[in-house]
């Protein structure tokens, strides 16, 4: 088992994750090349990105001249053909062809050896690969919300993937200061499998008037945790979360105890989706604070 020296990474998705991995991937020493097709959420990305690493160097975490270097080893591009590079990551929407089309797209103007590494929360990895021109070359690779922060990275592995290349990301990962985890492909991996029951207990105490959303964040956070389960799927965005748990149901044989809530489905349905659009279980303001 070799794991293969990268020098670029490529981050397809200019959003909240795809940002975020860019940004740690700069801060590790790669280049670095975001890629969206829209244009004003690369102008957003490269913002919002300038504005955390301010906020680094004002906390006194880098010094100015790093947060430049960091900035100059990005290359923010909505030209797929720009997008070359040792390990392709997307951070696109949550579709399993919009994934696979995209790395076969990739696939076209790469070299044969690069690596394809999505950041699905819940789509089978298996499913994915096998769409994709060669198995061996695809992996997961799950960041947390937000990944400059969050440290720890799920390497999921299917039957098809090459040691070399789990041992590739492994590396990258740690380069990155992360904790990475290597996983067996399977529905919602370990941590959203895990996880599953964090929120879904919590939305089945208060469908049943057993407590309100502010004491149940308060006691989990009282108890230890960082965040309580409301709180949590305003940060990570409730469309995203309801998606996970009904993929995770549904794979699992749509079990009783992993059955999604009416609760956050209402949310979905109304639009309210956490901090991302300003309301979700609770309110927040344009700076994105609660309110």
């Amino acid at each position: 088992m070799a794991a293969k020296q990268i020098n670029t990474i490529c981050v397809c998705g200019a959003g909240t994750m795809g940002s975020g991995i860019a940004q740690a991937a700069a801060r590790a020493g790669y280049h670095t090349i975001l890629f969206d097709v829209n244009t004003g959420m690369l102008n957003k990305s490269r913002t919002v990105i300038e504005n955390t690493l301010q906020k680094l160097c004002d906390k006194q975490k880098i010094n100015a001249k790093e947060k430049e270097t960091i900035i100059k080893r990005i290359d923010f591009t909505e030209k797929v053909e720009d997008c070359t590079a040792g390990i392709i990551i997307e951070a696109i929407i949550e579709d399993k062809q919009a994934k696979i089309g995209l790395f076969n797209k990739l696939a076209a103007i790469n070299n044969s050896d690069v690596i394809f590494a999505t950041n699905t929360s819940s789509i089978s990895v298996t499913e994915i690969a096998l769409g994709v021109m060669d198995a061996s070359r695809v992996a997961g690779m799950h960041f947390f919300n937000p990944a400059p922060v969050m440290k720890l990275v799920e390497v999921i592995k299917t039957v098809h993937t090459s040691d070399d290349v789990v041992q590739t990301i492994i590396g990258i990962a740690l380069q990155m200061g992360k904790t990475p985890v290597v996983c067996n492909d399977s529905p919602g991996f370990i941590v959203n499998r895990v996880a599953r029951h964090y929120y879904l207990e919590a939305m089945r105490l208060v469908e049943a008037g057993l407590a309100d959303i502010e004491t149940i964040d308060a006691v989990m956070e009282a108890s230890g945790f960082k965040m309580g389960p409301f709180r949590l799927m305003d940060l990570i965005g409730i469309d995203i979360n309801y998606s996970v748990s009904n993929i995770v149901w549904q794979a699992l044989g749509k079990p009783e105890r992993l059955m999604p809530s009416p609760l956050q489905k209402a949310k979905v349905d109304a639009g309210e989706l956490g901090r991302k659009n300003g309301k979700g279980f609770y309110e927040y303001g344009k700076d994105g604070k609660e309110s």
